[in-house]
């Protein structure tokens, strides 16, 4: 974990990789509950027996979706800040998902940040953040995620 004292030393950090989480193992129980909560119901993602025989992957793999819902979570993980009155995700701006999340992986994230701007009471960041699967050639996704913390 990453501890940022300031938004002065956070703006000194612009551009450079600050921090990585810890690894989070995706589960197929997971995978149901995120099912269940969205209403996708998608056979790639919940049954198993089908993937093993018509699955590229031959295994169910995690909704793209919920792969980047892992982003806060994981992004608690790699950094933290002083205490404010209230900090919020305010939207991406990018998201792309290049090589899927098979069941029973690991993902981690590593986090830039590339922004920082002043906003009315506070002050908006923009975060490069990368996720990985442990073992895996390419990213499982990578974002833009702005978040805002007033003080």
């Amino acid at each position: 974990m990453r501890h940022i004292a300031s938004v002065e030393e956070l703006k000194s950090l612009i551009g450079q990789e600050v921090a990585v989480s810890e690894w989070f193992e995706v589960t197929q129980e997971r995978v149901n509950q995120f099912a269940e909560a969205t209403g996708d119901h998608q056979w790639i993602h919940l049954d198993v027996e089908r993937c093993k025989k018509e699955s590229p992957y031959r295994t169910t793999i995690a909704h793209g979706f919920l792969t980047l819902s892992l982003l806060p979570v994981l992004m608690q993980q790699a950094v933290s800040f002083p205490p404010s009155r209230l900090s919020v995700n305010y939207g991406l701006n990018k998201v792309r998902f290049p090589s899927p999340v098979p069941v029973g992986s690991r993902v981690r994230a590593r986090v830039v940040p590339l922004e920082v701007e002043p906003i009315e009471g506070g002050y908006q960041m923009t975060w490069q953040v990368t996720m990985e699967r442990e073992g895996g050639d390419k990213p499982v996704c990578v974002a833009e995620s702005l978040s805002r913390r007033y003080e």
